[in-house]
């Protein structure tokens, strides 16, 4: 069963979809994390079932994360995705906290050619895990932020967020 819920934060009111999840803490999946006006973003559909109580850890570690107190997420994921999709997906969920690569870095660790920046480019753009799945930890080869589904703006505040001194 499809569940959602909404929270506040930093960056908006979030939208966070799930799935049922035997084996997620909470039990939970997350399936989509979504900020307010964001490229292909998730949206309530019908059929849902709105459940503030499902997403009670999800929620937590992301407002300990906001709060500058949790550098890693330990939350199931929904798969989904291509394969291709998935090797950059996971490629971005090794990115250490505070710290960016250009898209040529993440090209490079899947072992992809130069060829396929602009594939590797759209994959990233078509993370349905905002915030949680560190796509906003990549940038263009000079430095320059290019490219966040949430905007540019939410893209410099995340960044903004992990280079905090503790």
């Amino acid at each position: 069963m499809t569940v959602y819920t909404t929270m506040d934060s930093p960056l908006g009111r979030l939208l966070l979809v799930g799935e049922e999840s035997a084996t997620a803490k909470g039990g939970t999946a997350l399936a989509a994390l979504s900020v307010p006006d964001q490229k292909r973003g998730a949206v309530v559909q019908d059929g849902w079932h709105e459940d503030p109580a499902a997403f009670r850890e999800i929620v937590s570690q992301l407002g300990s994360y906001f709060d500058g107190r949790l550098t890693a997420f330990d939350i199931e994921y929904v798969t989904g995705g291509s394969d291709f999709q998935q090797r950059v997906w996971k490629a971005l969920e090794t990115i250490p906290y505070g710290t960016t690569v250009s898209y040529g870095e993440v090209t490079a660790r899947i072992g992809a050619s130069r060829a396929a920046v602009r594939a590797v480019g759209t994959a990233i753009g078509a993370n349905p895990l905002l915030i949680v799945r560190p796509c906003h930890r990549v940038i263009g080869a000079t430095g320059a932020l290019t490219g966040y589904a949430g905007g540019l703006e939410r893209k410099r505040q995340l960044l903004d967020l992990e280079n905090m001194p503790s």
